[in-house]
């Protein structure tokens, strides 16, 4: 099977799912979200969300994304959405950030998962089915394939809910101040970390 350019960066990020049985066998990934101190070289000083200071080695081609700014407006039916949410009693998931995957990105992590960004929060791949107003805010019906099944999922998306997209960027983003996430860093055994590909909020703290 033959990827394009964004589904390579956004599997590098961690977005995507292993592709070979020695993805597998490797230690799971970790996610890294924080704040750029320092680069040396191709070692970045991070300070992480929860205070942590961590080392973090980019090869010399590394991948990086911006996320900028999003609004409702930018999601359309049969937009390919990532949905970090908290599931609520009724079945629905309550939205707390959403990321809008470019058109060639389609398809990557595809399904509905737990997430670490808060404790029970989930991450839902999928594309919008419909989009309607409510009193809570919009709700999105999301349809995605689990497996060999296919599922769908309500979201309402509050006002609050941070909504971005992805844009191209270089190696030029990692500098002191960024506000980054990383996906899918490898831990190694001194306690550092490497990471492949870096994601970059231009102008916003990537919100997922």
């Amino acid at each position: 099977m033959r990827i394009g350019h964004w589904q390579r960066m956004l599997i590098g990020a961690g977005l995507g799912v292993a592709l070979t049985s020695a993805a597998i066998a490797q230690p799971p990934p970790v996610r890294v979200r924080g704040e750029i101190e320092k680069v040396d070289g191709n070692t970045l000083t991070v300070k992480a969300r929860d205070g942590a200071q961590l080392t973090i080695a980019v090869p010399d081609n590394v991948r990086v994304m911006n996320f900028v700014k999003a609004s409702l407006a930018d999601i359309k039916p049969n937009s390919y959405i990532g949905v970090t949410a908290m599931p609520q009693a009724d079945g629905s998931q309550r939205a707390i950030a959403i990321h809008i995957f470019p058109e060639q990105a389609r398809g990557v992590a595809e399904g509905h998962r737990p997430w670490d960004l808060r404790p029970g929060s989930t991450m839902t791949n999928a594309a919008v089915e419909t989009t309607v107003g409510s009193v809570d805010g919009q709700v999105l019906t999301v349809k995605y394939k689990q497996g060999d099944k296919t599922d769908e999922k309500k979201v309402i998306v509050p006002p609050d809910a941070a909504i971005v997209t992805y844009a191209p960027a270089d190696r030029t983003e990692l500098k002191p101040g960024a506000q980054i996430i990383i996906f899918g860093a490898q831990k190694q055994p001194d306690g550092t970390l490497q990471a492949q590909a870096v994601n970059v909020g231009r102008g916003v703290t990537p919100p997922m």
